[in-house]
């Protein structure tokens, strides 16, 4: 579920709000992978700051697109081809 929600936040350039652990991010989202461990992760931008952060999916919570908030991002987003 989390992926497909990042996901379409990525294709549609939204940002993004959720509780990481304790704290509240939000968040221009630029990519979704994992780890060697096999844990997935988010990449993304933090808010007012160039910044780029990895995010572990399992401490994500109350997740929301915020569809009125679009970005631009400041690397390029490449699409997977499958």
């Amino acid at each position: 579920m989390k992926s497909e929600i990042f996901s379409s936040a990525i294709h549609n350039r939204n940002k993004i709000k959720f509780l990481y652990g304790l704290n509240e991010v939000l968040l221009d989202p630029y990519f979704i992978s994992r780890e060697m461990n096999g844990r997935k992760v988010i990449y993304g931008k933090l808010y007012k700051s160039s910044e780029i952060k990895k995010f572990e999916f399992q401490k994500i919570t109350n997740i929301k697109i915020l569809e009125n908030k679009k970005f631009s991002p400041i690397i390029p987003i490449i699409s997977k081809v499958v």
